[in-house]
């Protein structure tokens, strides 16, 4: 049985919305929660601050702070970077009887795309997809934009295509 911390990270912009008072933490878990509770204990940490949403949530953990971490570290928690952090819930959704996280994520994935019909958009939404259709006025911005780059490498000085200087733009 062991004790994890992960990386302290920058939570700035939760911990403003929030109005926490801290900004940078980082999690400490186990292999048990009973384990956890224990650790946390000789850590002064307070059992109101322990996270876990429902019996079923195998996410469960304490926010500790810096100096919390190095405390916990002297007493023998292991390190462990974010991926270990992944590998351990995918452990404790296989040991709760759920779908690994991949598996999850490629059925979401899946149902968005059938959402979608068989000439549905994949990639950016730029005039060099051809999978995009755009609307007439992109599709102009874009042609002109061409023109112009035909222009340029042909050593041809350059028009502010889009514009009213430009005579393509006039007659539309």
């Amino acid at each position: 049985m062991a004790i994890y911390v992960d990386e302290i990270r920058d939570y700035t912009l939760i911990a403003k919305a929030r109005r926490l008072r801290h900004t940078h933490w980082c999690h400490l878990t186990a292999d048990t929660e009973e384990e956890l509770h224990a650790f946390a204990k000789r850590l002064g940490l307070r059992r109101s601050w322990f996270q876990k949403k429902s019996d079923r949530d195998y996410r469960w953990h304490y926010d500790v702070t810096p100096p919390k971490r190095a405390q916990a570290v002297k007493l023998g928690a292991v390190e462990i970077d974010r991926h270990g952090v992944v590998a351990l819930m995918d452990a404790r959704r296989a040991a709760a009887g759920l779908e690994p996280s991949g598996v999850v994520f490629q059925r979401a994935l899946d149902r968005s795309a059938s959402k979608h019909d068989e000439a549905a958009e994949v990639g950016p939404r730029c005039g060099n997809n051809p999978n995009v259709k755009l609307s007439e006025g992109d599709r102009r911005a874009v042609d002109n934009f061409k023109a112009y780059l035909a222009a340029r490498r042909r050593g041809m000085p350059p028009t502010r295509s889009g514009t009213i200087e430009d005579p393509a733009w006039r007659q539309q």
